[in-house]
């Protein structure tokens, strides 16, 4: 016997069959959606990762490029830019193609830096562009914050912020935030860097924070390849910068000013003083200023920002452009003039300012100084030393006839508040600014701030000394 059913329940039935259908075919173009979706997303971000590989592989190319054909910056054509080069796998044969873009900058008629953008496509998506930014360039001081060659000791009350450098032993009780590195295996620490009797160290040691940055021994550092070929700035300054000749007196003092402008004076008389150095103990010394005349105002040049004075050199002031101050004589063997910082040397408003001051031999912060002071720039020491002398308020240790107390009226010189240096020192002899007698703080800075100024090392002062001879990228970014 057969029962048929009813026809309510077939209706029932259908529906339910409609319901779950139409769920299932939503759920199944929902999911087929979301695979082609994620399928053309993937593709699109495989395509960028290739176009952002063609691109920096222009680079590379250029970088070839240059190191055959040396400031070559047309590609070796006379077509206009962009150039349009087809990049090619050697298996696949094209994937797509780079567009080159390419500027330099020179400086005192040298080649100083060449600017490079690519930009990558790929044939399989078009409009798929990838562009990377790199400035090629010999690497220069300014990327360190110190570059010493000699024994050095950084005291506790040091902060340094950027890499510190020195072909001799160091002596790290301060706080690095940067490598510290030494071109010596081991060194003999002697009493005048705190250890008694004399004893061998490793190439860095010390009491300092972040030992895990310190490094030795490292590749030295060729001091004499940092040197400045002093004759070459002399012609560059005398053909298109600023040139002065020996003053005849006892040398120069240069007052940069935030318009572009300087006023130079000759100075006519100095006090005679003493001053004790490691190297030389106690001598007399004529690095403070009793009087000058000025002898003018004078624009910084503009086609070779340089300013070379075969005389000794005092400086201060606020630069607002990228220049170079030298106080060097080429012309008569063994005078070897020094720069004396007697101020603060600080920056304007402009975004391109930067200083590089070279001394020919001592880069010498001075007597009568400000209390908190502030100097801004690359300073060279080129075969001295870097520092500021040991001065006394009352008889040191009357090793002289008479006393070594400087004149009443400097007597409060003796011990300053605060250094602070941004930029790079770089001193051929022992670097120091703070003189103690056991634990007490008797002449110089009680507290000395270095860090490196990030933004001279892409674009640094005309004529900045070379680390390197050779070319690489000093920058590398990808562009929006």
């Amino acid at each position: 016997m057969m029962h048929s059913v009813p026809s309510s329940s077939r209706g029932y039935l259908l529906l339910l069959i409609l319901i779950f259908g139409s769920v299932f075919f939503t759920i199944m173009v929902s999911f087929t959606t979301f695979v082609v979706s994620q399928s053309v997303s993937e593709g699109h971000k495989i395509s960028r990762e290739r176009a952002l590989n063609v691109a920096e592989a222009g680079l590379d190319y250029y970088k070839w490029h240059l190191a055959h054909f040396p400031n070559d910056v047309t590609n070796g054509t006379t077509s206009p830019q962009p150039y349009i080069i087809p990049y090619e796998d050697p298996e696949l044969g094209r994937i797509g193609q780079f567009a080159l873009t390419i500027t330099s900058k020179s400086v005192c008629g040298d080649l100083a830096s060449i600017d490079i953008t690519s930009t990558g496509t790929v044939d399989e998506a078009p409009t798929v562009r990838r562009t990377v930014y790199g400035k090629y360039a010999r690497p220069t001081v300014s990327e360190f914050a110190y570059i010493i060659n000699s024994n050095v000791w950084a005291g506790s009350d040091r902060t340094i912020v950027g890499p510190y450098y020195s072909n001799g032993g160091i002596r790290m009780d301060g706080t690095n935030l940067s490598t510290v590195s030494s071109g010596l295996d081991t060194w003999q620490c002697s009493p005048s860097f705190g250890c008694s009797p004399t004893t061998t160290k490793n190439g860095v040691f010390g009491a300092g924070v972040n030992s895990n940055f310190w490094s030795w021994p490292s590749p030295p550092i060729n001091f004499t390849g940092l040197s400045v070929d002093l004759a070459a700035m002399k012609a560059k300054a005398q053909s298109s910068g600023q040139y002065f000749a020996p003053s005849g007196v006892y040398g120069y003092h240069v007052i940069i000013k935030s318009n572009n402008t300087f006023d130079l004076y000759s100075v006519t008389n100095t006090a005679n003083v003493l001053g004790y150095t490691t190297e030389n103990g106690w001598q007399y010394e004529r690095n403070i200023i009793t009087a000058q005349t000025l002898l003018g105002n004078y624009p910084v040049p503009s086609a070779c920002s340089v300013l070379f004075l075969e005389d000794k050199v005092w400086l201060e002031g606020v630069v607002n452009t990228k220049m170079t101050v030298a106080a060097a004589n080429v012309t008569t063997s063994g005078i070897d003039p020094s720069m004396v910082l007697v101020n603060n040397i600080t920056y304007g408003t402009s975004t391109n300012a930067g200083l590089l001051a070279i001394a020919e031999k001592d880069m010498l912060v001075g007597v009568d100084v400000p209390n908190d002071m502030t100097l801004k720039g690359i300073f060279v020491a080129q075969t001295g030393r870097f520092g500021r002398n040991h001065y006394c308020s009352a008889e040191c240790d009357g090793t002289h006839a008479g006393s070594e107390a400087l004149p009443a009226a400097y007597t409060s010189y003796v011990l300053r508040n605060s250094l602070t240096v941004q930029g790079t020192i770089v001193s051929n002899g022992r670097e120091g600014t703070k003189w103690s007698s056991g634990s007490v703080v008797v002449s110089g800075f009680q507290t000395r701030n270095n860090a490196y100024d990030r933004t001279l090392v892409s674009d640094p002062p005309p004529l900045t000394p070379h680390t390197s001879d050779t070319y690489k990228f000093i920058e590398w970014r990808e562009q929006q």
